[in-house]
């Protein structure tokens, strides 16, 4: 398969369409695993000057940024403090959904916490509960001075630490009570510039949503890239798109699940996929649309074998096997796999990632599953660089270093042997099939048929509804079989809209 260089494609992100805005980034690092994360953050608030931003689903103070190190001086609780006693000025604003607020004043180190961060002038902590019933706040934002943000899916909470080996009981991968939780793979997006100036617009515009008091203006400064965070791109213009379902004043925004479907619909040679679910019907038939074709695109996704908690799992772990079954029915030629990432002994790695990457030349991270409730319910943030946009032309290599490292972190492979692989096949699913072994890998995925119980969760859509009304919506007028049939009829019209722009 061969791939159409991008200046001969027009550029899939549109503002007001499947976007809310195109901003430009003088640096971008994507950050892989929390790890490294949990260190740029601390690094971004020890050197920012007038105000830090933090917007998340989960928010736990009794973490550590540096999880060698167990001293109070590395939890967040005074680590927050003592940036506050060193720049009283510095004004510290944290936003977390309101789900579970109950469960930190129950917890005595937290509710301890919340005490001494209320009694400090300079930090304010929300509880975010400005959504329909049944929807949550799922963002995971950071913005220092408006001139440093991070975009993807990693909250400042625990069980999320861990780094790309993954190593198996790993003495630094513990919950705060010191017992040791499983491994762990996420993503998130660093970036300077007006990109993160935008995005603190949006972050701002969440904490008054939020009820919060109006954060004072930032003074311009010249943001402190971190000196160990290398830099993929520069001079890079980013498309920022969402997810909000309607309340009170604020209308509903439906851009993540537009761009989903419009870049299923522009692959041309494959798709590269990290997400903890696939339960939405509309892009499972976007996909099985294409599956269909004479030379379709190979699509491989890197997903959990199982979702969190008993009720997620019905819900979730029952609708992705029935829709990927429904895709398997219509892919003749077996291009469409997903996969499980294992450890070297053979214990899952939980996917928290949320990226996606069309033929190296759009590459995709934010805070949204392909899950019904992060395309219509909850609100989400993704980040979107389109190697069609002028700014962006030649960052396709970057892109495709990206996904080789991803590739060879799960694989247990180095890098090189990943890019040969591909560069001899042309083909992703080849590729993987040819470096699976054993220890650390990818395994296919199982399909095992669900339970009874299971398949009425999943095919009406009982825990994962479309829209914020789906909750109280008849049985006749939801489920998997109708979305699926919406999303086969949508996708069609995207790829002759498509088709006829290239031209």
């Amino acid at each position: 398969m061969s791939i159409q260089p991008s200046a001969g494609i027009a550029p899939i992100v549109e503002e007001g369409r499947n976007c809310w805005r195109i901003a430009r980034a003088d640096r971008v690092a994507v950050v892989v695993d929390a790890a490294d994360y949990f260190h740029y953050v601390r690094e971004l608030c020890e050197d920012a000057q007038n105000l830090l931003l933090f917007i998340g689903w989960d928010f736990d103070s009794r973490i550590s940024l540096e999880p060698g190190d167990r001293s109070r001086r590395a939890l967040v609780a005074g680590f927050f403090l003592r940036l506050a006693r060193r720049n009283p000025h510095r004004r510290i604003a944290i936003l977390k959904w309101r789900f579970g607020a109950l469960k930190q004043f129950l917890i005595p180190t937290s509710a301890w916490t919340l005490a001494r961060w209320a009694a400090t002038r300079a930090i304010e902590f929300k509880f975010d509960g400005a959504h329909p019933a049944g929807c949550s706040h799922h963002q995971k934002i950071v913005v220092a001075d408006d001139c440093l943000a991070v975009c993807g899916g990693i909250d400042l909470a625990s069980g999320r630490w861990d780094t790309p080996d993954h190593a198996d009981d790993d003495p630094k991968r513990l919950l705060p009570n010191g017992k040791p939780h499983a491994p762990w793979h996420d993503i998130t997006m660093l970036m300077d510039g007006d990109a993160a100036a935008v995005l603190g617009e949006l972050a701002r515009d969440r904490w008054a949503v939020a009820g919060g008091k109006p954060l004072p203006a930032v003074r311009k400064i010249e943001p402190q890239w971190p000196a160990d965070v290398p830099v993929q791109f520069e001079n890079a213009d980013l498309a920022i798109a969402r997810t909000r379902a309607p309340y009170g004043e604020v209308g509903e925004v439906r851009e993540i699940e537009t761009l989903y479907l419009d870049m299923i619909a522009a692959a041309q040679s494959f798709i590269y996929i990290e997400n903890q679910y696939l339960t939405s019907a509309k892009i499972a038939a976007a996909i099985a649309t294409r599956m269909g074709e004479d030379n379709p695109p190979d699509i491989v996704g890197v997903m959990p074998r199982s979702a969190e908690g008993w009720l997620e799992q019905k819900a979730m772990d029952a609708a992705r096997v029935q829709l990927a079954r429904a895709i398997g029915k219509v892919d003749k030629g077996d291009r469409f796999r997903i996969y499980v990432p294992v450890t070297t002994g053979g214990a899952d790695i939980y996917v928290h990632a949320k990226l996606m990457i069309v033929d190296d030349r759009i590459l995709r991270i934010g805070s949204a599953n392909l899950n019904n409730r992060s395309l219509g319910l909850d609100s989400e943030c993704d980040m979107v660089l389109d190697c069609a946009l002028p700014a962006n032309r030649g960052a396709e290599a970057a892109i495709a270093e990206l996904r080789t490292r991803l590739l060879a972190e799960h694989l247990g492979v180095a890098r090189h042997v990943v890019a040969e692989t591909f560069a001899r096949s042309g083909s992703l699913v080849d590729t993987v099939e040819a470096l699976r072994g054993k220890g650390k890998t990818l395994e296919l995925l199982d399909l095992e048929k669900p339970g009874p119980l299971d398949k009425l969760i999943a095919e009406n859509e009982l825990l994962d509804p479309e829209h914020a009304e789906g909750f109280l919506e008849p049985f006749q007028r939801r489920g998997l079989r109708k979305r699926w049939r919406e999303g086969r009829a949508r996708i069609v019209k995207r790829l002759a809209r498509r088709r006829a722009t290239n031209r």
